[in-house]
């Protein structure tokens, strides 16, 4: 179909320019319709041959090939067959082309030179056309793999997420089962919620911020199942989240870490979550308290992956700051939606 459209442009483009010559030059020398036929019919139909010569044949087989020489030698012998070629129909309609001043006979020699500075115009424009067309395919091409790329990156990213997180989780559930908690079934509920998000509704490249909210109040009450409702956490958002899409899992990391490697048990030092939406950011603050006995930063997959998925998903579009003190442990990310 794409082929299809690209021979209509070129038919289009001739007959087109074409129509416009026969009739400008009617107009202005009054020719008869032999004149036109012959001039205008017969000689853009060799100049077009000779373009597509060029465009379809000699490029691709020598220039694209790096064989110089070659071409050369073969846009010499097009041009000067060609040239031979124009002249033989010039004399076999000698009355309208060559007769034409005063009614004397046009010479080889002149009309010759004549021929080729047209078939070199034709060989111009043809490879400007070939070149301009191969540098925006190979273009599309680049950016097709580019993204291919991209794509086959951030679904590998995103892979990474689902087996960290089911491992961590089935850690915590093993510990409930461990100590025969009656919570066990409820953590194992909670945990079916979450993979049902984080495996049929996620796909997409961005889903409803609202969902994704939730998918975190979710993660929050399993881990609060965890540490038999002694965990404590402030998580307040503001604004409207009804109406703004995100990335897919690109905050759970913060938090997971904040569970991971804080304190999470203390009442004075809860986990302060904020989470502010205006109508094209998000503004997302994390603080906990770090363990006196497990004071490292989130690491492995977590901080370099989300950092990766922010600089391909959001490229110039966040700003991510992550304050490491001794006791505490900080994030601030802004996003534009």
């Amino acid at each position: 179909m794409k082929r299809s459209w690209q021979i209509f442009w070129h038919v289009f483009f001739w007959v087109l320019m074409v129509g416009l010559i026969i009739l400008l030059a009617r107009n202005n020398a009054k020719l008869s319709t032999e004149d036109l036929l012959v001039i205008f019919l017969i000689y853009p139909i060799i100049n077009i041959s000779l373009f597509y010569l060029n465009y379809l044949v000699l490029i691709p087989r020598f220039l694209n090939t790096k064989k110089y020489g070659v071409y050369v030698a073969a846009i010499v012998g097009a041009v000067i067959i060609y040239g031979f070629g124009k002249y033989g129909v010039a004399l076999f309609f000698k009355q309208y082309i060559l007769m034409r001043v005063k009614g004397q006979m046009t010479g080889f020699g002149s009309y010759f030179v004549s021929t080729v500075f047209t078939s070199v115009a034709f060989l111009f424009l043809s490879a400007v056309l070939k070149f301009t067309v191969d540098w925006f395919l190979n273009e599309r091409i680049q950016r097709d793999l580019e993204n291919q790329r991209l794509s086959a990156e951030l679904a590998f990213l995103k892979s990474q997420i689902n087996p960290h997180f089911l491992f961590n989780s089935l850690n915590s559930i093993y510990s409930l089962a461990y100590q025969r908690s009656e919570t066990t079934p409820e953590a194992i509920l909670k945990l079916s919620e979450i993979m049902r998000y984080m495996l049929y509704e996620s796909n997409d490249n961005k889903v409803d911020l609202e969902k994704e909210l939730q998918y975190l109040h979710s993660y929050i009450d399993l881990q609060k199942i965890r540490f038999g409702n002694k965990a404590y956490i402030d998580f307040k958002v503001q604004g409207d989240v009804g109406r703004q899409q995100i990335a897919p899992l690109l905050l759970i990391a913060f938090i997971e870490n904040a569970f991971k490697h804080g304190v999470a048990n203390n009442p004075l030092t809860p986990i302060r979550v904020l989470i502010d939406v205006d109508e094209s950011h998000l503004h997302f603050y994390m603080q906990n308290k770090k363990h006196m006995n497990n004071r490292d930063t989130l690491g492995g997959i977590g901080l370099n992956n989300v950092q990766r998925r922010l600089n391909l998903l959001y490229p110039g579009k966040y700003n991510l700051v992550v304050n490491d003190e001794p006791d505490t442990y900080t994030v601030e990310l802004s996003l534009v939606l």
